[in-house]
């Protein structure tokens, strides 16, 4: 159940950075890392398959999948009175796409300070 503020917060457009930041706060959990992994493996999977063989609890398989769906990076498919979760590339590769900048950033940065060190 989402409070008034949860919901306003939902309603407010967000920003590229915050986008981002969702999309990495996702990812920083090993299992949600782990879901991930068996996801882009292909397919739709429901939430009992996801739990079948491991330690985790459905609602705690739920918890998880909410949070990388609020991420952008899986979606559900209802199929019957059953979702299957698929994984989806679009915001795994927009933070792929971040990295890249923020290395370039750093490349060059340190481009310039090696280049003032030498000169001095």
């Amino acid at each position: 159940m989402r409070t008034d503020k949860a919901a306003k917060v939902a309603k407010t457009p967000k920003k590229p950075a915050a986008d981002m930041a969702t999309v990495f706060f996702a990812l920083g959990d090993k299992t949600r890392l782990q879901m991930i992994a068996v996801l882009c493996a292909g397919g739709a999977f429901s939430i009992a398959q996801l739990t079948a063989n491991t330690d985790f609890t459905r609602q705690a398989v739920t918890k998880h999948l909410q949070v990388l769906a609020d991420a952008g990076l899986v979606q559900h498919v209802k199929v019957g009175r059953e979702r299957l979760w698929q994984f989806e590339p679009g915001q795994l590769e927009a933070a792929r796409q971040s990295l890249e900048l923020i290395g370039q950033q750093w490349e060059s940065a340190l481009g310039r300070l090696k280049q003032f060190v030498e000169e001095a």
